[in-house]
């Protein structure tokens, strides 16, 4: 039977929660304009540049396990704290890396922060989803997941006005450049990063600050002293569930499709726009994720009238659509259709996370692990459509969050016929 804490004791901790939806957004929406100024930087191909999102994700997968470990040792709190500090770290390791101008520096970078990010999301959104009826967990997790793209926008804005410069020679002026010009260059632009990252860490660790500092209620106190380390039973016996591995894949695709949008919309517009300039891309970029934002806080809302899985499918197909459209039609208007996919995605996340794990009782903690570790799928299939990007073109990459979003569109499908079932 589902207790209800008293409203009072949760209401600090829920805020210094939420805003970790905020903190991460930031990091990962940076690495959208960071595509964008390492292929400058660097002069990569897709590909390379798509290394940015491989390095990164690769951190949630490595740490998501033992994360969930740590967090049931420990307990939440300990995890956020710990998960916090990593972040930092590798917000600060991008200062050396600039000096130097290392791309593989900073792909260390990433992997850090992304390290602390495995940390927060496997605490972080279980923690939600145990702060009220679980009757009711899908919305809950979809309003503290609205204020994620508060965080992805001001990751875009800090990116486009203290990182990118505007100035992007042609191969010709570049070729015309000396030694010594081209070198100052390359160091303007590489140091470009320093200043926000740095800025980003000091805050990062005022946090931690906070939540260490804050008492945090005791919410699922007979699951916390269960087991205390748990054991690799409860990853075997997730994995013979087939429903739950299933959403585990629709996490893998969703993740992979959100990744490759955002971190190719940049891109996709250079080809399909000739000659509109990256700052001005970056705003679209921007205006994708103010759509993610209000996408969220409308599939709130429907969520109160329509079932959320019958709603993700409506929605996966509209994007199936929307994606089609740009591969088909590479222009202003195929860039537009991109950038609309955003307010359809907008649900998908946190719906597919709370079906995933809405009935696993004392597994929840493991399962979110493992569908935390599903966040792979951005860095798999980030590389596999630069690779197609290169050999073919960008607008014919589109094909891979295309395939994801039918991917999803069977598993939304698949749990509505399921819960309508039960009724």
């Amino acid at each position: 039977m589902y207790n209800k804490p008293k409203s009072a004791s949760l209401l600090l901790p829920l805020i210094l929660i939420i805003s970790l939806f905020f903190l991460w957004g930031m990091a990962n929406n940076l690495n959208d304009i960071l595509i964008t100024q390492f292929k400058k930087v660097f002069t990569l191909s897709d590909f390379k540049a798509g290394l940015v999102q491989s390095a990164f994700y690769t951190g949630y997968f490595v740490f998501s396990i033992p994360a969930a470990l740590w967090m049931k040792r420990f307990g939440y709190k300990a995890a956020v704290v710990f998960g916090l500090l990593l972040y930092a770290t590798g917000a600060f390791l991008f200062y050396p890396a600039a000096a130097q101008r290392e791309y593989a520096l900073f792909l260390g970078a990433l992997f850090v922060i992304a390290s602390g990010l495995a940390f927060l999301e496997t605490s972080a959104n279980p923690l939600i989803v145990a702060m009220g009826d679980p009757a009711t967990a899908e919305r809950r997790l979809n309003f503290a997941q609205s204020f994620n793209p508060f965080g992805c926008i001001a990751g875009i804005l800090i990116g486009r006005e203290f990182i990118l410069s505007g100035h992007e020679p042609r191969a010709e002026e570049l070729a015309a450049m000396s030694a010594v010009q081209l070198e100052q260059f390359y160091q303007f632009e590489s140091q470009a990063v320093q200043g926000p990252y740095l800025a980003i860490g000091c805050l990062v660790l005022l946090w931690a600050l906070l939540v260490f500092i804050v008492k945090f209620p005791h919410i699922d106190k007979d699951e916390a002293a269960a087991d205390g380390l748990g054991s690799w039973a409860d990853y075997q016996t997730l994995l013979r569930k087939g429903e739950f591995m299933f959403g585990v894949a629709a996490q893998f695709f969703y993740v992979g499709a959100q990744v490759c949008i955002w971190s190719f919309l940049i891109r996709y517009g250079q080809e399909a726009v000739p000659g509109t300039g990256e700052k001005t891309l970056a705003s679209y970029l921007m205006g994708s994720l103010v759509v993610f934002m209000v996408g969220r806080f409308v599939a709130t809302a429907l969520m109160g009238r329509f079932r959320a899985a019958w709603l993700m499918w409506v929605y996966a197909l509209a994007n199936i659509a929307l994606c089609a459209y740009a591969i088909l039609v590479p222009s202003h208007s195929g860039l537009l259709a991109l950038a609309a996919t955003s307010f359809f995605m907008s649900l998908m996340f946190p719906t597919i996370f709370a079906l995933s794990i809405k009935n696993l009782g004392a597994l929840a903690k493991v399962g979110s692990s493992l569908v935390i570790m599903a966040i792979i799928g951005g860095a798999v299939l980030t590389a596999v459509m630069g690779f197609i990007s290169d050999m073919a073109s960008i607008h014919v990459a589109v094909a891979v969050p295309l395939v994801c979003f039918v991917v999803i569109a069977l598993y939304a499908r698949r749990c509505d016929k399921a819960e309508v079932a039960l009724k």
